[in-house]
């Protein structure tokens, strides 16, 4: 502070006079260092360092559209299933000389699209994990700017996904082969692309192998989003819940034993995602695992290929392997006591008014599923 005013810092001018160049000389010696003489490139860089001079990177970005930022906009940054994706895709950015920026969306696709508003022309490229947008608004981020969309799938924007598929077959073969005979869905959030692709391919699965299954919610993504679906479990309980994530999947355990049910030996319990934390809890959580580290290093570098080659690039979905992680919150069906069905139903109504927010978005539950018999899959 001078007088108490802000200290001005040394601008392009002051070091055009320092050195005996024009402004347009030393603006060139940093944006485009090849159109300057080597020495005086030198010498302007060896003023502007005893001046204290630093070149702002966005208007140097201006004659080349260049600024060596990519966005990463996600869900929900207390989520821990991005904890990994962000690490991945930081490590990816950073070897090919770039600066990651994260953006939280908080579950809303309305702040999702003003937040890439703002940050559009910023940045070289957008990658959205688990968007929440609908199609048409993500092909429009698109146009403007290379885009890669992560764990959702369009037939004209680069994806990088999970096997949703692959991974929710042998969740439901593994509790077909301890013996559960009905498989309830716990549903996440409404606009999330993945869950309508895991509720189908649990259907299906169990379909073929001549399951029951229904499915509940939605609900939120969150722990407290899996103890609502808890109460609603204890109404209609069954053997085996599968779980739109790893955190609603800990969430229903700890709901439905605080209700009195036992975890496994009454009810056995499936996470999605295998996030940090998900073999912590009591009992650790059997889950689909997601090569989460992995989706968020092939996002990256599905998005420098845009950005390298004028060209289109392939648009066809990179797929990770999923695979189960078989643990300790799962386990052959036992005989569920009439204690605990009785008890679930007083419990039930303290859990919720503990749980219960002011207005909660009405859920939908199918019907079980008898062999041989398809219900509605969701749109």
């Amino acid at each position: 502070m001078v007088n108490g005013q802000p200290q001005r810092g040394p601008t392009i001018y002051d070091v055009a006079r320092a050195a005996g160049v024009a402004p347009s000389t030393v603006s060139r010696a940093f944006s485009r260092p090849g159109r300057v003489n080597a020495e005086t490139a030198e010498r302007i860089r060896a003023v502007a360092e005893e001046l204290g001079y630093r070149a702002n990177p966005l208007a140097r970005a201006l004659p080349t559209g260049r600024t060596a930022l990519l966005a990463l906009v996600i869900s929900d940054v207390t989520n821990p299933f991005f904890f990994d994706i962000i690490r991945g895709a930081e490590e990816a950015a950073s070897k090919a000389g770039y600066t990651l920026l994260v953006a939280d969306a908080h579950e809303s696709a309305t702040a999702e699209r003003e937040t890439l508003e703002r940050m559009i022309t910023l940045v070289e490229g957008v990658v959205l994990a688990t968007s929440r947008m609908s199609d048409s608004a993500i092909r429009v981020i698109a146009k403007q700017r290379p885009t890669v969309v992560l764990n959702r799938a369009l037939t004209d924007v680069p994806s990088v996904l999970t096997d949703n598929a692959r991974g929710m077959r042998r969740a439901v073969e593994h509790l077909a082969e301890l013996g559960h005979h009905t498989i309830t869905y716990v549903a996440g959030p409404e606009a999330s692309w993945a869950d309508g692709m895991r509720w189908r391919s649990l259907h299906d699965g169990a379909y073929e192998l001549e399951l029951r299954s229904r499915r509940i919610g939605p609900f939120p993504p969150t722990v407290r989003g899996g103890r609502l679906a808890a109460i609603e479990l204890a109404a209609h309980p069954t053997s085996a819940v599968v779980c739109y994530n790893d955190l609603i999947a800990i969430g229903v355990v700890r709901g439905l034993t605080e209700l009195g049910a036992r975890v496994p030996a009454e009810v056995s319990v499936i996470g999605f995602d295998n996030i940090f934390g998900s073999d912590f809890c009591s009992p650790p959580l059997t889950t689909v695992a997601a090569p989460l580290r992995a989706l968020g290093d092939q996002s990256i570098k599905r998005l420098l290929a845009q950005l390298r080659n004028s060209a289109p690039t392939e648009s066809r979905p990179t797929m990770l392997p999923a695979q189960l992680v078989v643990r300790e919150s799962t386990a052959r069906p036992g005989r569920r006591r009439k204690a605990w069905t009785r008890a679930a139903a007083v419990g039930a109504a303290a859990l919720s008014s503990a749980d219960q927010p002011s207005k909660r978005s009405p859920t939908a539950a199918s019907a079980a599923t008898s062999p041989g018999t398809r219900a509605r899959t969701p749109e």
